[in-house]
């Protein structure tokens, strides 16, 4: 017969966790969103980091109540690499899209250039020199001097040399 009382454990230890949980998940998306307001980041992109930040914790606190509950240890790893097989499957023909993804999440933290800069793409065969007008989690959108507009993968930026120029300013006399 099923009994609270046999569960109190579980269940106190569960209601721990779920507000560890709620606490961590508000601590991380503040701290994420002042590094973001110090760094002058995006919002959309700040929005995502937290979104994938969110859950991984959301994982780790599956994983976490599997093994309050008691769960044995030879259906947990059954289970995750039942799972873990299909999901690479999956994704094993989609790995450009989890390079992009992570690429922007690097691109994100070390923010090497922003949205304003010109760009040089040292390619060999199609070399571009163009100024980052939007950086998203696929793709970062450039505009060439020509107005011609480029969508250049996340990936590719991290594996091609990249030059920042300099600003160009007209050079003016200035009169007090």
């Amino acid at each position: 017969m099923f009994s609270l009382k046999d569960y109190t454990q579980e269940i106190f230890a569960t209601i721990i966790l779920l507000l560890a949980l709620v606490a961590l998940r508000m601590i991380t998306a503040k701290l994420i969103r002042r590094f973001a307001a110090s760094s002058h980041l995006l919002e959309h992109r700040t929005n995502l980091v937290i979104k994938y930040t969110h859950v991984f914790m959301n994982i780790l606190v599956v994983l976490s109540l599997i093994v309050i509950w008691g769960v044995e240890t030879k259906d947990i790893f059954i289970t995750v690499s039942s799972i873990a097989t299909v999901i690479g499957v999956a994704m094993f023909a989609q790995w450009s899209i989890l390079s992009n993804i992570t690429s922007g999440m690097i691109l994100f933290f070390s923010f090497p250039f922003r949205i304003g800069d010109t760009i040089k793409i040292h390619d060999k065969d199609f070399p571009i020199e163009a100024e980052i007008e939007d950086i998203n989690t696929f793709h970062v959108s450039l505009r060439t001097k020509e107005g011609e507009k480029i969508i250049f993968p996340n990936n590719l930026l991290l594996q091609k040399g990249i030059s920042i120029m300099p600003a160009h300013y007209e050079e003016k006399e200035f009169f007090d």
